[in-house]
């Protein structure tokens, strides 16, 4: 339960990290050059929408060569996974674990979902990135090593 406690809560963080991202492709600004895009919303506060499913479609496109049905059936998978999240967020009757718990179940979901869209090359770089996901993500978990203990190599990013 550790692992998994500290799995949802580093998505979670990453999902309150990219809110004001999501926010400014949301807003009216949408006309502006995409460097201006980037730079986050500060309007209106909204926390924990998560990453944009369109950019994350995009981004997904880039590295898995979807097509075009293929994008259309991802995005939607991603913005029902948005949605699921921001509920998940926003009710009070949910315990710190239970949140999470559930948050993680949803993110396993959306990522099955989209995995079976996939064609078996798609596939193949699919479980790839999540695998350096996980990695990134452990290396997280575990911190830095302890003090006096000589580093393997320079700091990851």
């Amino acid at each position: 339960m550790g692992k998994q406690h500290l799995l949802v809560l580093f998505a979670a963080g990453i999902l309150a990290m990219a809110a004001p991202f999501a926010a400014a492709q949301d807003s009216p600004a949408n006309n502006q050059p995409q460097a201006a895009q980037d730079q986050p919303s500060q309007e209106n506060g909204m926390r924990h929408q998560g990453p944009d499913p369109a950019r994350r479609t995009a981004e997904l496109t880039r590295h898995l060569n979807l097509t075009a049905e293929q994008q259309t059936k991802v995005r939607q998978a991603l913005e029902s996974e948005r949605s699921q999240m921001q509920s998940v967020h926003q009710d009070s009757s949910l315990s710190q674990p239970d949140r999470h718990a559930k948050m993680t179940e949803i993110r396993q979901n959306t990522d099955a979902q989209i995995r079976g869209l996939l064609d078996s090359t798609q596939q193949k770089k699919w479980d790839e990135m999540q695998a350096r996901r996980e990695q990134r993500m452990e290396e997280h978990r575990q911190g830095p090593p302890p003090s006096g203990a000589g580093q393997q190599g320079p700091p990851q990013q």
